[in-house]
């Protein structure tokens, strides 16, 4: 069992590992096919079209389940959610390497993705019992790092394997890795504290609302991104899904324990915070989108030096995630992600007035600037998202975490869809407008971070 205030220092070490393995190879599994699907769809006979679905079954399943889960782990414990979900996540790594179709492996993408969740979801909360609280703050910041930095790492390594063996070492990978993250886990994580609050009875019947509500969302989303007739799709998924969002969430609104947690909402601090985290995605998704069609497309990099200069942004939110770990309490969280928003605008419109034939360094100092930004930014944001939740609701806290990341994502990608729709990419005019409106996005997550100073008074 756990101590009040954390783990003890040894088993802490061995915790904290765990958490930052797991949370490393699910999140970047969302990414790391995306230069395998041409291999992909034509060793398995797919179309374009339909190998993509190899991606999105992972990322769906991972989207509508984070919210059901952080709500099991609540009642269940997280470390029994998190051990279950490891488990199935390396099983159905097993399944996809040694798929032979493709709806083969479209399957065991989406268990894969419902394994990601069941990280995801109490990923957080854990990291709330590992530390004592006077030193949270650095373990916030470490999860924020490792999210950003396998976020953009996940194409590079999967350059790199792909470049000695097939797509299936993919997979391959994250079994022995997977086994010992579930063996470190049984010794070392920690269980749920005991609570007064006893949380209400689990519904299925909400599951299949969440279920229902993200997926028509995400595939509405995704509809807008196909030219033509789909986009007329898309809008009415789009709008079947915020109406049944609007019913599950209004029958949320009275119960103790929701699994959509309108109880933390109804915290003008949890509420801002939340609203900045959508913000701060949306834009950040706007980037990663545009900038190698900048790179690549408008300034003829090779795809070598655009993968390298991409790589400023991930190296810079591994030297600053630290140091915001450390400022955290120390000044108000609301100010330091007003300015890291502020910081990381500023070096999406450099990117996007980036002149031509810009150097090298040029260009790297502008990415090292974002991703400086959004370090400053995230760390402080989720310790607050976090700890402005009571100590048995941080399930519920930390899965709507993972969901803030998920739907800022997806909207970024529907919007660089109808900025792409409208704008030609030849002249590098949709790549400009995507990058200031992503730095609008952020200013806008930063207005609304620097506004949690007032609520907290």
């Amino acid at each position: 069992m756990i101590r009040q205030d954390g783990l003890p220092s040894h088993q802490r070490a061995t915790a904290v590992l765990v958490v930052v393995l797991g949370i490393a190879i699910s999140v970047m599994d969302s990414s790391i096919l995306n230069l395998a699907l041409p291999d992909i769809a034509r060793e398995l006979s797919a179309t374009p079209t339909q190998a993509i679905w190899v991606v999105n079954a992972y990322q769906i399943a991972s989207l509508v389940m984070l919210l059901p889960l952080a709500a099991l782990g609540d009642r269940l414990g997280y470390r029994r959610v998190y051990l279950v979900g490891i488990a199935l996540f390396a099983l159905s790594s097993i399944a996809a390497m040694l798929a032979n179709s493709l709806s083969m492996l479209i399957v065991a993408r989406a268990l894969q993705g419902l394994g990601a969740a069941g990280i995801m979801s109490v990923n957080t909360a854990l990291v709330r019992l590992i530390y004592p609280s006077n030193r949270l703050g650095r373990g916030i910041a470490l999860n924020s790092m490792v999210v950003a930095t396998s976020t953009m790492a996940g194409p590079a390594v999967a350059a790199g394997i792909l470049s000695v063996a097939s797509w299936h070492w993919l997979f391959a990978m994250n079994v022995p890795i997977g086994l010992l993250i579930f063996w470190l886990g049984r010794r070392a994580l920690p269980f749920n504290p005991h609570s007064e609050n006893a949380p209400s009875r689990f519904s299925w019947f909400d599951v299949v609302l969440n279920v229902l509500m993200f997926t028509l969302v995400f595939v509405g989303g995704e509809q807008l991104n196909v030219r033509g007739g789909a986009t007329h799709l898309g809008g009415m998924l789009l709008v079947a899904g915020l109406l049944v969002g609007a019913f599950y969430i209004r029958r949320q609104w009275h119960q103790a324990t929701p699994m959509f947690p309108v109880d933390l909402w109804r915290n003008p601090v949890f509420a801002l915070s939340m609203c900045s985290s959508l913000g701060a995605f949306c834009a950040q998704m706007l980037a990663f989108l545009s900038l190698p069609f900048l790179l690549l497309g408008v300034h003829g990099r090779s795809h070598l030096e655009a993968g390298l200069l991409l790589t400023a942004w991930p190296i810079a939110t591994v030297v600053v995630a630290p140091i915001a770990g450390r400022l955290i309490g120390r000044f108000p969280a609301g100010w330091l992600g007003g300015i890291g928003m502020v910081v990381f605008a500023a070096g999406l419109v450099l990117m996007a007035v980036l002149p031509d034939h810009a150097s090298v360094a040029n260009v790297a100092w502008r990415m090292a600037l974002c991703g400086a930004g959004f370090a400053l930014f995230q760390s402080p944001n989720n310790h607050t998202i976090v700890t402005s939740a009571p100590l048995h609701r941080s399930g519920a806290a930390s899965g709507m975490l993972g969901t803030a990341r998920l739907t800022g994502q997806t909207i970024g990608a529907v919007v660089l869809a109808v900025i792409y729709a409208i704008w030609t990419l030849q002249d590098g005019r949709g790549e400009t407008i995507a990058l200031c409106v992503a730095a609008g996005c952020a200013l806008l997550a930063g207005v609304t971070s620097s506004l949690r100073v007032r609520a907290a008074r």
